[in-house]
């Protein structure tokens, strides 16, 4: 099973619950999770900012519980499974907001070089072309190049534990069309690029048409 819920917060009371960053609304959603203390994260989030505040989008294989912190009206609180069948289609209108990045070897004082090096931003348009095709290859779809655009949402700052971070955050938009629909489905539920708990990776899709893909 495969749910999305969508949480809508006001700013004044996002400010109320102190959320003010990437890491807040990640301990916030966790209280949608309750008893699963050691268990592995199991679900996405997407959060947006809007004109009346906050959206925040949670996709997850079992199903959430409204939290204390979420405000009580119907609206606030929307949360359904997604029916197989929408995995079933052969394009879709996407948006992805990730945090593109490449891997810089760190060289060791007698020359040699870390296998697993810092993570920095991709920034260059060509480089996040080049990144959403390798995820797309991997993940059982395409991009239609002459639609997709890429956009900086800009550096999101966080404190987790008294320690600051960043992540560079980079939206993508366009159309993709699936190539393996039993790979897709999977890359759908666990998300895309690096730093997924704090909001990174999720496919937001829209089907644009009603051809069955081929298994």
């Amino acid at each position: 099973m495969t749910v999305i819920t969508q949480v809508t917060v006001d700013f004044a009371t996002a400010a109320r619950l102190g959320l003010r960053d990437c890491y807040d609304w990640h301990q916030a959603v966790w209280k949608a999770f309750p008893r699963r203390d050691g268990e592995q994260r199991n679900f996405l989030t997407r959060l947006d900012q809007r004109r009346e505040g906050f959206r925040l989008l949670i996709v997850s294989s079992v199903q959430p519980v409204r939290p204390d912190w979420c405000p009580r009206d119907e609206e606030s609180w929307k949360s359904k499974p997604i029916p197989e069948t929408f995995f079933t289609r052969t394009r879709y209108a996407f948006q992805l907001c990730a945090n593109p990045t490449r891997k810089v070897a760190r060289e060791l004082p007698d020359g040699a070089l870390t296998k697993n090096g810092r993570r920095v931003p991709l920034t260059a348009r060509e480089e996040l072309v080049e990144w959403i095709k390798r995820k797309g290859a991997q993940g059982g779809f395409t991009v239609v190049d002459a639609t997709l655009r890429t956009f900086s949402r800009g550096r999101e700052y966080f404190v987790k534990k008294g320690h600051a971070g960043l992540h560079s955050a980079v939206e993508f938009q366009g159309v993709l069309a699936v190539t393996d629909p039993v790979t897709f489905h999977e890359t759908f539920t666990r998300g895309i690029g690096s730093a997924k708990a704090f909001g990174f990776g999720l496919l937001v899709l829209a089907p644009i048409s009603e051809e069955p893909a081929t298994p």
